[in-house]
């Protein structure tokens, strides 16, 4: 019988131990700041399925002609096909509209809130319950 615990006592360590840490996820404010809205168009370039969360990579023309590459981070893969929103939905080339967050490192990097198509429709692309501001960025 000891040995019958021990064995259990020591398979349930072990399982604990290699479970997956869920700490590992980040809160809106860990990297993005409610304070830096940011609200640009631009035009597709990829996007990637992955998790914790899908990326969207946008070329961004500046006033002078320059191009600047923004990083968009949206929902989980998850989340977004729950709303609709499928790997065809954001093809490259798609001219778009971003509303979101600047990273606070002051990175071309964002927290997507809503991404506007070019038909109109707007797609919410945030997570619930990660800190993001609840009202749409202006600027």
């Amino acid at each position: 019988m000891r040995t019958l615990r021990s064995t259990v006592a020591s398979v349930g360590l072990l399982l604990a131990l290699s479970a997956p840490k869920l700490s590992a996820h980040h809160a809106f404010a860990s990297e993005f700041d409610a304070k830096k809205p940011v609200k640009f168009k631009g035009t597709v370039t990829k996007m990637l399925w992955v998790n914790p969360h899908a990326w969207i990579y946008v070329d961004v023309k500046k006033p002078d002609g320059s191009v600047e590459e923004w990083m968009i981070e949206a929902g989980t893969p998850n989340t977004l096909l729950r709303r609709g929103f499928t790997k065809e939905s954001l093809q490259p080339g798609t001219e778009i509209s971003v509303d979101g967050y600047q990273s606070k490192d002051g990175s071309r990097r964002a927290n997507g809130r809503d991404l506007t198509l070019p038909d109109g429709r707007t797609l919410f692309l945030g997570s619930s319950g990660t800190g993001a501001p609840d009202e749409p960025a202006k600027k």
